[in-house]
């Protein structure tokens, strides 16, 4: 009698483990993490810093634009010559026209243009605005040349196409991208700078 009790309460014991445990276990099927994956599909790069002899532009001269005037422009001083910003462009002025140009490292600018998107890189904080690169410094904003690896979604509408080593790449002020894709989605990676010789 003794080990018929012994059976049934060590076999009810199993039981109610068994099921305890099959429970247990779809409860935690039921409640899992999502888990957002990010994938950037890249290709080879330069290094990060390319000599002007190397790149090849597509288009051997550039379309330059320039108006007569430049109303409400803002005169910005960089190492001892003026430049002027108004409409989100900056201009330099020669032959009694004032020319579109991609802003030099250094000019800094008291607001970002409308248009900016804030980046966040290695830890801080760039604003990205028609192709150009800024950082703020106490009540300024200056333009930097952005690090390796920074990913923006478009690019300016004067962007040039260059080949470098027979690869394709996209530049804007002396700033090569290259194009890839994050979660489906075209995007242009910074891969390097071109030096002028």
């Amino acid at each position: 009698m003794k080990t018929l009790i012994r059976t049934s309460v060590l076999s009810s014991l199993l039981m109610i483990a068994f099921i305890s445990q099959v429970s247990g276990q779809s409860r935690r099927a039921s409640t899992k993490k999502v888990v957002k994956r990010t994938t950037v599909v890249k290709k080879t790069t330069p290094s990060r810093r390319v000599s002007s002899t190397k790149v090849t532009y597509r288009k051997p001269t550039r379309k330059i634009v320039s108006v007569r005037n430049v109303p409400n422009r803002k005169t910005i001083k960089h190492k001892g010559q003026n430049y002027y910003y108004a409409n989100n462009k900056y201009y330099t002025y020669a032959r009694g026209r004032y020319i579109v140009i991609a802003p030099k490292v250094g000019f800094r600018i008291n607001v970002l243009p409308r248009n900016y998107k804030r980046i966040r890189f290695n830890n801080y904080n760039y604003y990205h605005a028609d192709g150009v690169f800024y950082v703020q410094i106490n009540n300024e904003y200056e333009v930097i040349d952005p690090e390796i690896g920074t990913i923006v979604y478009e690019l300016p509408e004067d962007y040039e196409k260059v080949t470098i080593d027979g690869q394709k790449y996209y530049e804007y002020a002396n700033i090569l991208y290259e194009k890839i894709q994050v979660n489906g989605t075209r995007a242009y990676e910074v891969v390097g700078i071109i030096e002028l010789d």
